[in-house]
């Protein structure tokens, strides 16, 4: 028996014992943080190939912009609460679409954010909010756990036995080609909306950040239309009390730092 159908079989029975015990423990992802790695990689190629859809700022044109979100980013990545700080990429981008108020975020820590969110937030502390909550998304590997329910164990092993090597690029195309409007189930959602309370309260930022987001978001909402966020982020006003609860929990700072200087970074954006 080859090195191969060795840990092919290895895996099966991981999976099987998996399957038994799953309700126990459905935090369990088979894909390795590499893997999260790997397959973000993938997507972000798939999304920079496709400028029509996504067209991202230029890193080199728009440098002051990106360092200014690089550095919100930094608040969250040192808050000693993300798990895959070193492992995940925690590669930043922006995508120039006012009409668009949306960001969203791929395995291996890959973050999108267009400028029409950017412009329609009110101040830094909202921001974080939203950046916190996508990084949950991606520490808290929820696309892998979601490929884990959707393909099951077949595909798993092809994935990690390397049996089918084009099956990676094709899941990682059908990820970009919805990436705008990847859905999380309410159970992720409300994680990683706690995440983001968590990854804040270590920061000068208020720690319910996406409180005040969200609570614009659903007004915005009520008054007709609704904003894109929503429909890949539901159930807002459960979402804005969870929020809160989770800030009183952790007696972490909600005074909002708003700096000023967050007009100035709309500002240095395309106007």
């Amino acid at each position: 028996m080859n090195f191969k159908n060795n840990i092919a079989l290895f895996l099966l029975g991981g999976l099987l014992v998996f399957n038994s015990c799953k309700d126990k423990n459905e935090n369990f992802v088979f894909f390795s943080v590499e893997d999260d790695v790997e397959l973000g990689a993938q997507v972000a190629e798939e999304i920079e190939n496709d400028p029509d859809k996504f067209p991202i700022l230029d890193e080199t044109e728009y440098t002051e912009a990106y360092n200014y979100l690089n550095n919100l980013l930094d608040y969250i990545l040192t808050s000693g609460e993300v798990k895959y700080t070193e492992e995940f990429e925690w590669d930043i981008h922006i995508i120039a679409d006012d009409s668009v108020l949306n960001a969203f975020a791929t395995p291996g820590g890959y973050l999108y954010v267009y400028t029409g969110l950017i412009k329609y937030l009110d101040q830094e502390d909202d921001l974080m909010g939203v950046l916190g909550h996508e990084v949950a998304h991606s520490d808290l590997r929820h696309t892998s756990r979601n490929l884990q329910r959707q393909y099951g164990i077949n595909i798993l092993l092809q994935l990690l036995t390397g049996e089918d090597p084009s099956q990676l690029e094709q899941i990682a195309g059908q990820i970009a080609g919805t990436a705008a409007g990847l859905s999380f189930s309410r159970e992720f959602e409300e994680e990683a909306d706690e995440k983001s309370v968590e990854y804040l309260a270590n920061t000068p930022y208020a720690c319910n950040g996406a409180y005040s987001f969200f609570q614009k978001l659903l007004d915005e909402g009520q008054a007709g239309g609704t904003p894109e966020f929503l429909s890949t982020h539901p159930d807002p006003e459960n979402r804005i009390d969870d929020i809160n609860t989770k800030a009183d929990e952790l007696g972490c700072n909600t005074t909002p730092l708003a700096p000023a200087t967050y007009e100035e970074f709309k500002n240095l954006l395309p106007q």
